[in-house]
């Protein structure tokens, strides 16, 4: 089948507003206008790498939704399934700035935006299924009811008509009525995902367990071909349905300037390299290098790479040192 797009992914894009100072946000007076969202931050990567890629979401009919719009238009990101909706308006959110690698603080302003009141309503059945694989997060189900329904939607028909699936739990607690609730639906949505890639901490209140081997096992017992724990700092575990397991380690990095989107930069270098053909192992290596390159900038997409850009990366690297993988091709014990 020809596909029209390689990847389908949907969630809220909201105007960002990056501190120019580091201190807490009431002091600061000057902030540099970005746009920001998890799955954005996933789209726009893979759009960078070459891939059609493909947003549902919805926008005010305000200058942040004109401003998101530009945005998408600029990263070559598919936006016919963007609605403008008349009644609601565009999120923002402001972002502290942190120069000693630690968090920055995050104030959200999206209660009742456009994209909150996505639903059902906006699946477009033949454009979805034009694409070969859905990207999903934890973060769009969480804010709203029925955008929770439109993923278990899109998770459904694109497992019915044979498309591959990845998942990011991406935990957003305070968008959940109750942790419970939180888990129960993830857990949920990703026994419809062929990738789930949590980090060992939402693998912890997920699934109860801090042990990588355990958190991937409970996926792969519900169904999931692959998945990749998140370490951090140590890099990466990953386990398949067939048996295989291993850790990659993690890139070096001199200086953390800005910790957020590193998780989503991990998710374009794994989805990536997957849609490419390439083996787990190396797709957790090339998640590691895309994360470590995204905390290495101030911004949540700043860093992400061109193709042109990772290619010389990828080969630079392969000449100087090859990646290092502790891999196992047998089954755990029981």
């Amino acid at each position: 089948m020809n596909h029209s797009l390689d990847v389908i992914t949907y969630g809220e894009a909201m105007a960002m507003f990056v501190a120019a100072e580091t201190g807490p946000l009431h002091g600061v007076a000057q902030f540099t206008k970005r746009a920001a969202g998890a799955e954005l931050n996933v789209a726009t990567g893979l759009a960078r790498l070459g891939f059609k890629v493909g947003w549902m979401s919805r926008v005010g009919d305000d200058s942040f939704g004109r401003f998101v719009r530009a945005v998408l238009e600029q990263e070559g990101i598919d936006t016919q399934c963007v609605a403008t909706d008349e009644r609601f308006p565009t999120g923002f959110q402001l972002k502290s700035r942190c120069d000693d690698g630690s968090d920055p603080a995050i104030e959200y302003f999206r209660r009742g935006s456009a994209a909150s009141h996505l639903s059902i309503g906006d699946f477009k059945r033949g454009y979805v299924l034009g694409a070969r694989h859905l990207h999903l997060s934890g973060v769009a189900p969480a804010i709203s009811a029925t955008s929770r329904e439109l993923a278990f939607l899109l998770a459904r028909e694109m497992r019915e008509a044979g498309r591959t699936i990845s998942f990011d739990p991406n935990l957003r607690p305070t968008l959940w009525g109750s942790e419970a609730e939180m888990v129960a639906t993830l857990n949920e949505l990703a026994r419809l995902a062929d990738w789930v890639l949590p980090g060992v901490n939402e693998g912890r209140i997920l699934t109860g367990s801090d042990d990588p081997a355990l958190i991937a096992r409970f996926y792969l017992e519900r169904g999931a071909r692959g998945v990749v724990v998140k370490l951090g700092a140590e890099g990466a575990y990953f386990e398949t349905a067939e048996g295989a397991y291993g850790h990659v380690q993690a890139q070096p990095v001199e200086k953390v300037v800005d910790t957020v989107g590193a998780g989503d930069g991990f998710a374009v270098g794994v989805v990536s390299a997957l849609l490419e053909g390439r083996t787990l192992p190396e797709a957790v290596a090339r998640g590691n290098r895309i994360g470590a390159l995204a905390v290495q900038v101030i911004g949540d997409s700043e860093g992400l790479p061109t193709r042109a850009q990772l290619d010389a990366l990828e080969a630079q690297e392969a000449q100087e040192t090859p990646a290092t993988v502790d891999l196992t091709d047998t089954a755990h014990a029981a």
